[in-house]
């Protein structure tokens, strides 16, 4: 090789190493961007839940805060009564969650693993229920609820689904089974068909195959949806309003409204309130933040 043609090649690569560092620096000013305007709201409520309120009304919220103190963490966490509505998110959430990963592996597992001639409208059926706007159901949704009785050892006083926790959890299931069934059904795929065969040669049953065999290995896109599910369902605001009358036993979500005057509202407070109804939620994804991001990416490398 010539002179000439080390040459020319060396600048090749330089210019192809620049447009590499060009990009990589667009995508670092873009991600940076974008993470600091997801951030600046969490901020600035951070920053206004410890500012009290005669701070903010004499100095305005945009300036320098004179006084900083955990009042309004205090009053927030007794006038709000969050750990009552903590638990009785709780009470929702997790049934909901172990419900729909249960139902949605089943149907999965049915889809991924046989040939039935109904598995494509099987799987378009469940997840029928996503493409549909839940504000369009709330009428007829609302009277079914009051024409529906519930059985002795889930009776809420009234007798009725409406104003049930079982309520909340049957329409968070209803509603999230569809989506976790197509996530897990693609996943599923993904794990090779010869697991199953050998388990059958070795006399293992469905039942076996699926609690043994299928949903260890799917592992991880079940602690991904979990994480997904539970801040859904925790977050959930519209359902725990339409169906729930009673203030003692509506979600976390719903106890920011309590918070609200007819006349006035401190912010402030409402602040303090978001922030600690908020933490539930980043803890979860701390917690399964290493099963969250492989669940998201390792169906993604596999055949």
């Amino acid at each position: 090789m010539t002179a000439t043609a080390v040459s020319t090649a060396a600048r090749a690569r330089t210019k192809r190493a620049r447009r590499r560092t060009g990009s990589r620096v667009l995508m670092y000013v873009f991600l940076t961007v974008t993470a600091l305007l997801w951030l600046a709201p969490i901020g600035w409520a951070l920053f206004t839940s410890f500012r009290p309120y005669s701070d903010t009304a004499e100095h305005g919220y945009v300036s320098i805060p004179h006084t900083l103190s955990l009042v309004n963490y205090r009053h927030a966490w007794t006038q709000g009564q969050i750990p009552l509505h903590f638990w009785n998110s709780l009470l929702i959430t997790i049934p909901a969650i172990a419900l729909i990963l249960l139902f949605a592996s089943s149907v999965a597992f049915v889809v991924s693993r046989f040939s039935f001639w109904f598995n494509v409208p099987l799987l378009i059926f469940f997840m029928a229920a996503n493409l549909l706007p839940q504000q369009v159901i709330i009428t007829p949704l609302y009277e079914l609820y009051l024409r529906v009785h519930l059985p002795g050892w889930a009776s809420n006083g009234s007798g009725l689904l409406y104003d049930s926790f079982l309520g909340l959890i049957l329409i968070n299931v209803a509603f999230q089974t569809g989506f976790c069934a197509f996530v897990l059904s693609n996943y599923m795929k993904t794990i090779p068909k010869s697991l199953s065969e050998a388990a059958r040669v070795d006399g293992a049953s469905v039942t076996r195959q699926f609690f043994g065999i299928i949903l260890p290995l799917c592992r991880p896109a079940l602690a991904a949806l979990a994480t997904l599910e539970f801040t859904w369902i925790y977050n959930d605001f519209l359902w725990a309003v339409v169906l729930m009358s009673s203030g003692d036993k509506r979600p976390i979500t719903s106890s920011l409204t309590n918070l609200q005057g007819v006349y006035f509202t401190d912010n402030n407070l409402i602040s303090a309130a978001a922030i600690l109804v908020a933490l539930p939620t980043i803890l979860v994804y701390v917690l399964l933040q290493r099963q969250f991001i492989s669940g998201l990416t390792l169906g993604a490398n596999k055949g």
